[in-house]
């Protein structure tokens, strides 16, 4: 029978719609029961308290269940490494050097990701109409 508990919890930011569509993306991935999406643009998001909102809102972060908290490349890679389709990243993020080179792009990333972000949106609401 597979496992249904949820083992990570992954914080991610729910207003962005560049955030929303990736999640969208792993939540309907094989594996996906094992995580606790938590979108913490909302109010009433738990969090913990080593994670503050402001910090949970400019980095992806995610909880493993013994409650050690990664962000960044790294907190890809446990998402990866838990849906099937996706572990051929993972392995791929285990051979030495490429989890920090994945650091730095997602690092170069971050200053882009509203501007990003905002086109994203306009996709989406093209989608909708």
């Amino acid at each position: 029978m597979a496992e249904t508990t949820p083992n990570l919890t992954v914080y991610y930011d729910g207003s962005c719609p560049l955030c929303r569509t990736e999640i969208g993306h792993y939540k309907g991935q094989r594996g996906a029961e094992t995580i606790s999406f938590v979108d913490v643009s909302e109010p009433a998001a738990v969090l913990g308290s080593d994670l503050d909102r402001d910090a949970a809102m400019s980095r992806f972060h995610v909880r493993e269940a013994n409650g050690s908290l990664v962000s960044g490349a790294e907190a890809f890679t446990r998402i990866w490494n838990r849906l099937p389709s996706w572990r051929w990243a993972a392995r791929l993020a285990r051979v030495p050097g490429v989890t920090p080179l994945l650091e730095i792009a997602y690092r170069g990333f971050l200053p882009i990701r509203p501007t990003l972000s905002r086109w994203a949106g306009r996709v989406e609401e093209r989608r909708q109409k």
